[in-house]
């Protein structure tokens, strides 16, 4: 479950995005200032903040890199009045991912937070992608033929991945089945059948994020 931070002086307003979220199931946590929101990125690892530009104290503009520096990959929308949208777009510059203005529609608000853990999935899957071991792992057809095969069936022998691939070197797939087992992609029970571990369910759901992120 994403893990969300709201970030804004208002408490009608938190309450009412806090409300929004919940309903699109997300985990949803609140801070009334910047203080308090810097604190909590300190602590929890969150994978969006959305964080209100003009507040008393510490202003969203400034909470910003902070929250950047603590937290790189954590994706910030900015909540803005119409009349500072040039602030909020240089918040963006500055590295912030996209921005609201208030009043803003539930589902404008549903689809802009959507939209940026999308892109920090994408981010995410990439760099699991790009390791060594991974990259590697995936770089022949054959093994990511076997891991989707794996993915469709759930469990499966030895034999009936050699037929439904029609492979009939057994060895070569024997090859393969032992590279991605040592890359911690697939695992075998004590009934000889194969299946995705967690990593590798990660791997196919990435693959499936990284293509849908270059297609779009």
């Amino acid at each position: 479950m994403f893990k969300i931070l709201v970030v804004d002086d208002d408490k009608d307003m938190r309450d009412n995005i806090v409300e929004i979220l919940t309903q699109s199931d997300f985990e949803i946590a609140v801070a009334e200032d910047g203080e308090d929101a810097l604190e909590q990125v300190k602590d929890v690892s969150f994978d969006l903040v959305l964080l209100d530009l003009l507040m008393p104290g510490i202003s969203g503009m400034d909470v910003l890199p902070m929250i950047k520096r603590e937290s790189p990959s954590t994706q910030v929308i900015m909540v803005t009045a119409f009349s500072t949208i040039d602030n909020a777009v240089e918040a963006m510059r500055k590295g912030a991912d996209d921005y609201i203005t208030k009043p803003f529609k539930i589902n404008e608000l549903r689809m802009t937070v959507r939209k940026c853990l999308e892109q920090a999935k994408f981010k995410s899957c990439k760099m699991l992608l790009d390791m060594d071991d991974t990259f590697s792992s995936l770089a022949n057809s054959i093994r990511r033929e076997i891991l989707l095969l794996i993915d469709r069936e759930g469990k499966i022998r030895f034999m009936d991945i050699c037929r439904s691939l029609e492979i009939e070197d057994h060895t070569k797939v024997n090859f393969h089945l032992k590279v991605l087992k040592e890359a911690s992609l697939v695992r075998q029970d004590e009934r000889k059948f194969y299946a995705l571990s967690e990593a590798g369910r990660t791997v196919i759901d990435c693959l499936s994020t990284v293509v849908k992120g270059l297609t779009s």
